[in-house]
């Protein structure tokens, strides 16, 4: 027992260090991208309404901002819609962060398809999981309460293990970190129709392991390459969510 107690005390403090790297690093940094102000039309067809909400991810800190995550999708589905795409995501932004400060102007936009891309900081500030999920749980009923048939994207948490700026053994920790928290994830979006989990960590991180130039110059952040990988994912759960049009 006493072993057990002794590695979890261990475990905890080496993660609390990945945020005490993260606060104090004095590398290169890289900035973040300025979100249009208003909304972003694209294609032709049914209109379709999409809000992104989450952290730096959803922005697309380490590319520019039309190469990440948010405008990729929205060009995706403006293949055979017409997407007006509105962002709301906050570089640093934590799932209560997402929840106080961004669903309420994503839910006044009663959209139709919502992607939810935040994870990353609450494995790096060790977030409670009871916490996570409750902020979850809220995420989703506030945002189909503003439209019941809304679709739902969740990325969940990136591969934190694979960050090069953690050394290890914290790397190793953080990503086994991401696996509990990403378990949250699922076990929430199964409770649920029209919400998706799309596996980023799962599918794409061996992928950030292998090759480290898919991280901005930061070692922490994806740059363009690195959010490209993400899109087969992200576009596959898109395909099975999004309603024929």
């Amino acid at each position: 027992m006493l072993t057990v107690l002794l590695v979890i005390v261990i475990g905890l403090a080496v993660l609390a260090l990945v945020n005490f790297l993260i606060i104090t690093y004095r590398g290169q940094p890289v900035p973040v991208p300025a979100i249009p102000r208003g909304t972003q039309t694209l294609g032709s067809g049914e209109p379709l309404k999409y809000a992104v909400v989450g952290d730096s991810t959803a922005v697309g800190q380490g590319a520019d901002y039309e190469q990440g995550i948010a405008v990729s999708t929205a060009r995706f589905m403006a293949a055979r819609r017409q997407v007006t795409l509105q962002n709301y995501g906050a570089s640093g932004a934590r799932l209560n962060g997402v929840l106080r400060d961004q669903v309420e102007a994503a839910a006044r936009m009663e959209p139709d398809v919502v992607l939810v891309s935040a994870g990353a900081n609450d494995v790096t500030h060790l977030t409670a999981l009871s916490d996570i999920e409750r902020d979850l749980v809220q995420i989703i009923d506030r945002l189909r309460a503003a439209n019941p048939n809304v679709e739902i994207i969740l990325t969940g948490a990136p591969a934190m293990g694979a960050v090069p700026r953690f050394p290890q053994p914290t790397r190793f920790l953080a990503g086994v970190r991401t696996e509990s928290v990403n378990r949250v994830f699922v076990r929430v979006a199964s409770r649920y129709d029209k919400v998706t989990f799309a596996p980023i960590a799962a599918k794409t991180g061996p992928m950030f392991k292998q090759r480290p130039a898919l991280f901005a110059a930061d070692k922490f952040h994806p740059n363009a390459d690195g959010y490209g990988t993400w899109l087969p994912v992200l576009e596959e759960s898109i395909t099975r969510a999004l309603p024929a049009g």
